[in-house]
């Protein structure tokens, strides 16, 4: 594994060297954006998939994903992108990835 797995939490951080490259060797990567809408129209990730980590459709929005997918996961700074993998590893998902740093740290 390239980055620091949070056992108790069930996904795994990476900076954003790591994430550049897990994305760029994994077949069924998607990049999930956790952002606001705001902050999402002010800049992105290349194929980010929007969902609102904050919007009260989150958790509806989340269980309706594909599990067998690898999930890389970001917001702004890490902490929601960090809840949002913990919510998705309880969920079932077991290829789950944070970018340390968010968004931030990708620019």
């Amino acid at each position: 594994m390239f980055g620091l797995f949070n056992k108790n939490k069930g996904y795994e951080n990476l900076t954003v060297a790591q994430f550049k490259e897990q994305i760029a060797s994994t077949k069924d990567a998607v990049i999930l954006d956790v952002r606001t809408d705001a902050e999402f129209r002010a800049g992105a990730i290349p194929k980010a998939k929007k969902l609102d980590f904050s919007g009260g459709e989150f958790g509806q929005k989340v269980a309706e994903l594909d599990r067998d997918k690898t999930y890389f996961v970001y917001c702004r700074s890490g902490a929601r992108s960090a809840a949002a993998c913990s919510q998705m590893a309880r969920l079932g998902f077991l290829k789950v990835y944070n970018l340390q740093g968010g968004y931030m740290s990708w620019k």
